[in-house]
């Protein structure tokens, strides 16, 4: 009789612990979840993505480990009190265990126990999918209301068919995307760059394939394009004389303001960058000062609306598609060139 009252309070205990543990629902969606483990993101460890996946499972497996101990436990009081007493603790026990069960200290030590055996648990419902399966017995819907990351509200705009106007919905995105877009995902790359040496004669042909580019503002530069040392706007070329008595070098009506950015800055900081400076082109370079092409106000401004801004001076709509096509020599560093 006595290893029966201490299985009893061994059973009991067992009840109680296994009634107290508190199973959270996953604090990250099911879509910000396959999104990880699809690009197998670090920061998520394997208990947080199969805790996610076998919630149901877990709420099922605890329902039925509960009855059974419950069951277990009106024999063996049974057992031990006989049929009166027996039936009569065990009544008190079912009505009474759920509300024990919530206090506060039984919930601690439950809870303290079950995050050292969780990843166990996790392991078995993982190895025997099929014993958990016949035994679920909870089907819960987790509400997807938590963002988790910029991707995942991507997603969610993407999915609102009547609620937002396809304009919106590309409004929406760009603005979310432009804050970790990079200056050379919209740059006009190198090979495509339209620039003039500073010891170029400024000559009706020359003025008139200037004006044929489409373009307003020139990289002026000293034997090639690693090497800028102005810049050349059209409009200061409108009152210039161009007959022979009077022709005048680039250098001498060039301005010599010439701003530099990483490739690898950020749209938010290129945008920052020409509202401080209140100038309209930079030139883009790497990490070894080399010209690796240009960007202007208008190339940020058209990621930020997720359009192009289209007017009679453009001619191509993706100068970095002509640049796969067309190289024009810009790539090629003359070997004579120094540092300005």
């Amino acid at each position: 009789m006595t290893l029966l009252f201490v299985g009893l309070i061994l059973v009991v205990g067992l009840l109680l612990l296994c009634s107290s543990v508190l199973i959270d629902p996953p604090k990250i969606s099911k879509f910000e979840l396959e999104r990880r483990h699809q690009e197998k993101d670090r920061l998520i460890d394997a208990p947080e993505y199969m805790r996610a996946t076998y919630y149901n499972d877990l709420l099922s497996l605890q329902k039925v480990i509960t009855s059974l101990l419950l069951v277990l436990s009106v024999i063996m009081l049974i057992a031990y009190f006989g049929w009166l007493f027996g039936f009569i603790f065990a009544v008190l026990l079912a009505l009474e265990y759920g509300a024990i069960a919530r206090l506060t200290f039984m919930r601690s030590i439950s809870q303290k126990l079950y995050d050292k055996v969780e990843l166990y648990i996790l392991k078995f419902i993982q190895k025997y999918p099929w014993l958990v399966k016949a035994l679920r017995s909870i089907v819960t819907v987790i509400p997807e209301t938590q963002l988790s990351s910029r991707d995942e509200l991507l997603h969610i705009v993407a999915k609102s068919e009547s609620i937002l106007s396809s304009e919106e919905k590309r409004l929406v995105s760009s603005g979310l995307k432009f804050g970790s877009q990079l200056v050379k995902q919209v740059m006009t790359p190198r090979s495509v760059i339209d620039s003039i040496q500073k010891s170029e004669l400024l000559g009706p042909l020359v003025l008139d394939d200037l004006h044929k580019t489409g373009h307003s503002r020139f990289p002026v530069i000293k034997k090639d394009l690693d090497h800028v040392v102005g810049m050349l706007y059209l409009h200061d070329l409108l009152t210039l004389d161009t007959s022979k008595k009077h022709t005048s070098k680039v250098e001498t009506v060039m301005s010599k303001q010439v701003y530099y950015i990483h490739e690898e800055q950020t749209l938010a900081h290129a945008l920052a960058a020409f509202l401080r400076t209140r100038h309209h082109l930079f030139i883009v370079v790497n990490e070894y000062r080399e010209t690796v092409g240009l960007i202007c106000l208008e190339d940020v401004i058209e990621a930020l609306l997720g359009r192009k801004i289209i007017d009679e001076f453009d001619t191509h709509d993706d100068l970095r598609m002509v640049a796969s096509r067309n190289l024009r020599n810009n790539n090629k560093t003359s070997a004579t060139a120094k540092d300005i």
